[in-house]
């Protein structure tokens, strides 16, 4: 199974990709989206391309992103939102199903702890892919993403085989 994990950002939107077979999870790739200083309408059109371009290469069988976030910056978790959306319409455009989860799950899924820090979750991505090269923190988080989709993606097949 090859999973994307997006954690999703209007400047900065982080992407990851494995591959899971059984247990054994392998880095394929990952890295940043940047967007320009423009418009909102703009930068959102920047993400839908630049993530289009990388599920066509990639060609995940599935997608898993980060919930949002909400702070007390309204305008900026609105801004975010509207991020978060185009990160699950390209995936749903390729006909995949779309994970969602709470931050607090990734890190916990990952680290062992639900309020790791962040330098804490890329240490952890390292450790379960080990030689990968990390685009930077977002692309940290997304892989992060991307192996907790594996592992709750795989216990939920494992679940739904025993009862058939």
């Amino acid at each position: 199974m090859r999973v994307i994990g997006i954690d999703p950002g209007l400047r900065n939107l982080g992407w990851g990709v494995i591959d899971m077979q059984g247990s054994r999870i392998r880095h394929v790739a990952n890295g940043v989206c940047k967007t320009p200083p423009k418009s909102l309408a703009e930068r959102l059109l920047s993400l839908h391309h630049q993530l289009t371009e990388i599920l066509s290469l990639y060609r995940p069988d599935a997608a898993a992103v980060e919930q949002t976030f909400v702070n007390k910056d309204g305008a900026g978790t609105l801004k975010l939102g509207q991020a978060r959306g185009i990160a699950m319409l390209v995936p749903a455009q390729f006909g995949l199903s779309v994970g969602e989860y709470a931050p607090n799950t990734v890190k916990k899924t990952v680290v062992g702890v639900g309020h790791a820090a962040k330098d804490q979750v890329a240490h952890m991505v390292r450790v379960q892919l080990p030689g990968v090269e990390i685009a930077g923190a977002d692309a940290a988080d997304a892989l992060a993403i991307a192996i907790c989709h594996a592992h709750h993606g795989a216990t939920a097949a494992a679940e739904l085989r025993q009862r058939a």
